[in-house]
C-alpha cells in the first residue's frame, strides 16, 4: 500500500511537471506578439525612392503622402502618390499625374498639395519653374479618387503670374472653420495668400480690393504651411538653400490666416549624427486626437547628390502654452498608428 501512494505522488509530480513544460512557452509567445506590436515602427525614410516636399493628409482613414519626385527638372514629368493605414506600411501609387494630362506643363512638377471637396480630389501643383513672361506657374488637377488619375481642372496656370515678388511654386490649400479655401504659396523669399472660388476656378477678392495679400514673415524662403490648433492660426515654411545642408524649418502664430506673423523660431534642421537638409514638410494631426506628425524631407548622411532627398516622419509635440517644441529627427520613425 505504502509503495502504491509513493508511486502515485511520483506519478502525479512527473504529470505535473509535463504540463509545467508544455504550458509554459504559451506566456511567453504572447509577450513576444505583444512586444513586436509595440515596436513595429515606420522607419526613416518611409518608403524608398528620392521623394521630397511631401503633403501628408487623411482620407478615409487611410494616410496620404503627396511628394516631388526628385530629380532634374527635366525629368519631373509626374507625381507618385503613397498610401497607408497605420504609417508603416505604404503603397506606391505612381504616376497619379503627368505632362500629358496637363499639356502647358513640360518639367518641373513639384509640391502637390490635395484637399478633398464633396466626393472629388483636387490637386495643386507647381509646373515649368516659371519666370516673369513664362508659361506655367500653379495649376489645379481633379479626380474622382485620391490615387487619381487626375485630369486638368482648368486648362491652364490657376496663378501664371509673378506678385508681390513671389515665384508660383509651393501651394498649400487648406479650408478655414468658416468654410473659405485659401490657397498660401510663394518661392523667392515672399509669401501670398489668396481666397479661392468655392469650384477652385479663380479668386474672391478680399474687402479692400486686393487678391494676393503677401503674408512674409522673417527668414521665409518657400514651402509654407498652415493648420489650426486651439483656435490660432500656426504658419510654417522653410529657410535655408534646399540644396544645403542648412535648411530647415520655423514658425509664426496668429488670430488670423492673415497674419500678421511675427517668426518664433526654428524648429525642425539638421541632426549631423542623422541626416541633413532637413525640411520642406507638412503636419498631420489624428482626428480628434492632440497626437500630431511632421512629414518632412531630408538628406542621407555623406550623400551630396543635389535630388538625393528623402521623405521621413517624427513626432511633433506642443508644450502647456501651444509653443511648438523643436522636433528630434530619427533613423527609427514613428510607431505604427491605425486611424479610428
Amino acid at each position: 500500500m505504502k509503495k502504491l501512494l509513493i508511486l502515485a505522488v511520483v506519478l502525479s509530480l512527473a504529470a505535473s511537471t509535463a504540463f509545467a513544460q508544455s504550458a509554459a512557452p504559451a506566456p511567453k509567445a504572447k509577450v513576444a506578439s505583444k512586444t513586436k506590436v509595440a515596436l513595429a515602427r515606420a522607419g526613416n525614410p518611409v518608403f524608398p525612392g528620392w521623394y521630397a516636399d511631401p503633403e501628408a493628409v487623411i482620407f478615409d482613414k487611410q494616410y496620404w503622402i503627396y511628394p516631388t519626385y526628385s530629380a532634374r527638372y527635366e525629368q519631373q514629368v509626374h507625381l507618385d502618390a503613397f498610401s497607408s493605414p497605420d504609417l508603416v506600411t505604404w503603397t506606391k501609387h505612381p504616376r497619379i499625374i503627368d505632362t500629358t494630362a496637363i499639356k502647358w506643363a513640360r518639367k518641373a512638377m513639384w509640391a502637390p498639395s490635395v484637399i478633398k471637396k464633396g466626393s472629388q480630389y483636387f490637386l495643386f501643383f507647381g509646373a515649368n519653374d516659371v519666370h516673369e513672361g513664362e508659361v506655367g506657374g500653379i495649376g489645379v488637377a481633379v479626380a474622382d479618387r485620391p490615387e487619381g488619375p487626375f485630369r486638368d481642372h482648368l486648362g491652364k496656370p490657376l496663378i501664371g503670374q509673378i506678385h508681390n515678388g513671389a515665384q508660383p511654386i509651393d501651394q498649400f490649400v487648406f479650408q478655414d472653420t468658416d468654410g473659405a479655401y485659401y490657397i498660401i504659396y510663394g518661392g523667392w523669399s515672399h509669401c501670398n495668400i489668396a481666397r479661392l472660388k468655392d469650384d477652385f476656378t479663380g479668386f474672391v477678392p478680399f474687402p479692400d480690393g486686393t487678391v494676393y495679400k503677401e503674408i512674409t514673415p522673417q527668414g521665409y524662403v518657400e514651402g509654407p504651411f498652415m493648420f489650426r490648433k486651439d483656435g490660432k492660426y500656426y504658419f510654417m515654411w522653410s529657410e535655408g538653400g534646399w540644396t544645403g545642408p542648412d535648411y530647415s524649418v520655423a514658425y509664426a502664430v496668429a488670430d488670423s490666416p492673415l497674419g500678421p506673423f511675427e517668426r518664433v523660431g526654428r524648429i525642425l534642421q539638421q541632426d549631423p549624427q542623422v541626416a541633413t537638409g532637413a525640411g520642406h514638410h507638412s503636419v498631420i494631426q489624428v482626428p480628434g486626437k492632440d497626437e500630431w506628425y511632421i512629414v518632412y524631407h531630408r538628406r542621407p548622411l555623406g550623400d551630396t547628390g543635389r535630388d538625393h532627398r528623402v521623405t521621413c516622419i517624427d513626432r511633433l509635440y506642443f508644450d502647456a502654452q501651444g509653443r511648438i517644441q523643436p522636433v528630434k529627427i530619427t533613423t527609427a520613425g514613428v510607431e505604427a498608428r491605425k486611424l479610428k
